[in-house]
């Protein structure tokens, strides 16, 4: 797998379908201001390999395709939010506890912590195929049609799929990283105008960000073979 070649694919992408088309732009970063919830619709018609980026229309497809796309990521969350509740309410449990319990308390605190981040990073693998196939088969069961899930990461390659992943991570993560930190300094330094710029810059970069993922994951779900 072409690391670079994905990568380089998934920029022109955004640039040619995105930044060169302003009214496309402005629609989408509407489309991020009303909760998110259509632009996570748009990121369905990415993940179905439209080519060039998809046009900003049929708001009312967007905003069901968004709903239903938020639907099977918090249906892929719940083991994580349960796992973390347990571990938050074993943890104030052992706070209140006698310097006995306190151990095993920390203890059990300890390893649904750890069991957590387990199944968090096995969710993070599955869950963008599952999401993927989602969106191209139209049919809500087979984002969480693990046998298929699993054949196509198989047929990716293992550690291929992970490098993908770790690599798209590591391209859109330090530029959020570096964003997040520019929009605290704005907070911080201009307490009512810095919230507006960081909610202004916020909606101009945001759209950029999920479109070119969305791009990227899609020539790794593609590069299976899988239609």
């Amino acid at each position: 797998m072409d690391y670079g070649t994905l990568i380089g694919n998934s920029f022109t992408y955004v640039k040619e379908g995105i930044i060169d088309n302003v009214n496309k732009w402005l629609l989408l970063m509407i489309a991020t201001l009303i909760l998110t919830i259509p632009l996570m619709g748009y990121i369905m018609n990415v993940y179905r390999g439209t080519k060039p980026a998809p046009g900003v229309d049929s708001w009312g497809k967007l905003f069901v395709d968004g709903i239903l796309l938020f639907i099977v990521g918090f249906i892929y969350a719940i083991p994580v939010i349960i796992l973390e509740f347990l571990t938050i309410g074993a943890t104030i449990a052992t706070m209140k506890s006698g310097p006995t319990v306190m151990m095993t308390g920390l203890a059990s605190a300890g390893i649904l912590a750890v069991l957590m981040i387990i199944v968090a990073i096995i969710i993070g693998l599955i869950s963008p195929i599952g999401i993927i196939r989602f969106a191209r088969t139209g049919k809500f069961g087979e984002a969480f049609n693990f046998g298929e899930i699993l054949a196509t990461i198989k047929k990716i390659g293992w550690l291929s799929y992970i490098l993908a992943l770790i690599i798209v991570a590591i391209v859109v993560g330090i530029p959020v990283l570096v964003l997040w930190v520019i929009l605290i300094a704005l907070t911080i330094a201009l307490p009512l105008i810095g919230v507006v710029i960081a909610g202004i810059i916020l909606l101009i970069v945001l759209p950029i960000i999920a479109v070119f993922e969305a791009r990227y994951l899609t020539q790794v779900y593609e590069s299976a073979g899988t239609v």
